[in-house]
C-alpha cells in the first residue's frame, strides 16, 4: 500500500467519494514542489486526468442514485489501482468535477510505464459496475489524458493543459488514451510481449508471494496471513495482482496463474506453526471451472496443511453473476474446512444480498471505511452498522488497512476480531514473515 496522498491535508474531501477535491488537489501537488529536497532537478510528477464517458446516461437511464454509486465505485477502483501499482510511490487520487478524476504519483517513472499503467487502469474501471437500482450492469467507457510535468509546470497550468486534452480526446472516436501533446508513447511494449513476458515468468517461477500479516485484536496476537501476488517486470517494473491477473485473463492463463500463487503460498505456509492459518484470493475464472474445489483440497492435501487453517478470500467484484453455482463451489469447500471472506467489504456496493445467500465466514471491511474512522462520526457509524450486522449473522470481522493506534483503537472498541495494516506490519517476503511467526 502506497503512501496515500489525501491523507497529509487536514480539509474535508469530495463529499460524495471521500477523495481529495480539486483544491486539495493543486495544494498538495504545490506542496510537493516546493518541499522537493533536491533543488537540482525538478519534482518528479506523473499524471492521469480520467473522463468517464456514459455517466451522463447513467443519470438518465437509471437515476441519479446510480450514477452516483458508479462514481463512488470508480473512486474505489483508483484507489485500489493506485494502492497496488504505485505502493513505492506517494500519491493522490481527486474528484475533479462530476465524472472527471485526477491520478497523480510522486515518482520517477518512465513514460512507457506511465502510459502502460494508464491502459491497465482504463481496463480496470471498464469492467462491469453492479447496478443496486436494477438487475443489469452498468458499464462505463473511461478516457485518459496523461502529462509528466515540467520544471515550470504549476498545479493550474497541469490541470488547464489535462483538460484541454480531455476536450479533444471527446472528439477522437476509438482512441482512449492521449498524452497533453495528443501523442502515444512510440516503441512501448506491446500486449503480446507482456503476454509472452507473463507466461515466461510464471514458467521461470518469478511471480513473487508476499505475505501481509493478520492479527488478532486481543493481544496483537498474530494468526496468519494474505497471500499477495506481484510482478517485477524488468521493463514496466512493479505490477500488483489485479493489473498481473489482467494481463492472465487476455490470454486465458487466469487459473493457471492462480494456480501457481496457491501451490507456492502452500508451499510456504508448510514451514508455519501449525496454529496460523493462510489466506488466498480466488478469482472469477476460479470459481467458473468446474473442479476448481477439488483441485484446491488436493493442492491443500499436497501441502501437508489441514483445510482448517485456509481461507478463500473473495470479492464483491467475483460475485457479480451466478450466485447459485458460486454459492453451491463455496458450500463444497466450507464442508471440507476451508473458511470463506468476504474481502473489501465496502469498497463497492455492498451487496448485502450476498451475505443472506454464501456461506461467508468472516467480513473483511475495506480500508476506506477505516481509514477515517478517528475523525468523521459517519464513518464510525457505517462502520459500526457492517460490524453489528456481521456480528448478527455470526461473521467474524476483520479490519483492512489499520495505520493509526486511533484507528485500531477504534475498531477494537467496535467489536473486530482482527485486523492487519501498516500499523502492525507491511507485506513481507516469505523468508521474513517466518522470521516473524519465531518472534
Amino acid at each position: 500500500m502506497a503512501s496515500r496522498a489525501h491523507n497529509l491535508n487536514a480539509g474535508v474531501p469530495d463529499s460524495l467519494t471521500g477523495l481529495a477535491d480539486v483544491a486539495q488537489a493543486r495544494e498538495i501537488i504545490a506542496k510537493w514542489q516546493r518541499e522537493w529536497p533536491d533543488v537540482s532537478t525538478r519534482c518528479p510528477l506523473h499524471a492521469m486526468l480520467v473522463d468517464l464517458g456514459r455517466i451522463d446516461t447513467v443519470n438518465v437511464a437509471f437515476g441519479e442514485t446510480s450514477g452516483d454509486g458508479a462514481l463512488v465505485e470508480v473512486a474505489q477502483r483508483i484507489r485500489h489501482f493506485a494502492d497496488d501499482e504505485l505502493e513505492s510511490s506517494v500519491w493522490l487520487a481527486a474528484r475533479v468535477s462530476g465524472g472527471t478524476f485526477l491520478l497523480v504519483a510522486r515518482e520517477e517513472c518512465s513514460r512507457e510505464r506511465w502510459q502502460w499503467l494508464a491502459e491497465a487502469l482504463a481496463d480496470a474501471l471498464a469492467m462491469p459496475i453492479s447496478n443496486p437500482g436494477g438487475d443489469s450492469a452498468l458499464r462505463l467507457s473511461p478516457r485518459l489524458v496523461l502529462m509528466r510535468a515540467l520544471g515550470t509546470t504549476t498545479p493550474e497550468t497541469m490541470l488547464d493543459s489535462m483538460a484541454e486534452g480531455a476536450r479533444r480526446l471527446r472528439t477522437m472516436a476509438g482512441q482512449r488514451i492521449i498524452w497533453e501533446t495528443g501523442e502515444h508513447t512510440k516503441g512501448g511494449r506491446t500486449n503480446q510481449q507482456l503476454e509472452a513476458d507473463l507466461l515466461g515468468a510464471i514458467d521461470r517461477d518469478e511471480i513473487e508471494i508476499l505475505y501481509q500479516p493478520q492479527f488478532h485484536i486481543d493481544g496483537d496476537r498474530l494468526y496468519g496471513a494474505e497471500a499477495l501476488a506481484r510482478w517485477r517486470h524488468p521493463q514496466l517494473g512493479l505490477i500488483g495482482a489485479g493489473v498481473l491477473f489482467g494481463i492472465a485473463e487476455r490470454i486465458d492463463h487466469v487459473t493457471h496463474l492462480s494456480r501457481h500463487i496457491s501451490r507456492r503460498a502452500l508451499e510456504a505456509a508448510k514451514a508455519w506453526p501449525k496454529n496460523l492459518r493462510l489466506s488466498i484470493n480466488i478469482t472469477p475464472e476460479d470459481l467458473a471451472t468446474g473442479g476448481f474445489a477439488r483441485e484446491l483440497v488436493v493442492l491443500i492435501e499436497e501441502a501437508g496443511i489441514s483445510p482448517e487453517r485456509i481461507t478463500l478470500e473473495i470479492t464483491e467484484q467475483v460475485l457479480l453473476s451466478d450466485l447459485d453455482r458460486v454459492g453451491a463451489v463455496l458450500d463444497d469447500l466450507r464442508h471440507k474446512g476451508v473458511a470463506i471472506a468476504l474481502d473489501d467489504f465496502g469498497a463497492g456496493f455492498c451487496n448485502f444480498h450476498y451475505l443472506k445467500m454464501l456461506p461467508i465466514d468472516q467480513l473483511k471491511i475495506d480500508y476506506s471505511l477505516v481509514e477515517n474512522i478517528h475523525k468523521d462520526q459517519r464513518d464510525l457509524s457505517i462502520f459500526r452498522a457492517i460490524t453489528q450486522l456481521a456480528q448478527a449473522l455470526e461473521m467474524t470481522v476483520t479490519a483492512e488497512g489499520v495505520e493509526t493506534e486511533e484507528q485500531l483503537a477504534l475498531v477494537r472498541s467496535e467489536g473486530c476480531e482482527s485486523y492487519q495494516g501498516f500499523l502492525k506490519a507491511k507485506p513481507m517476503a516469505a523468508a521474513d514473515f517466518l522470521a516473524l511467526t519465531k518472534q
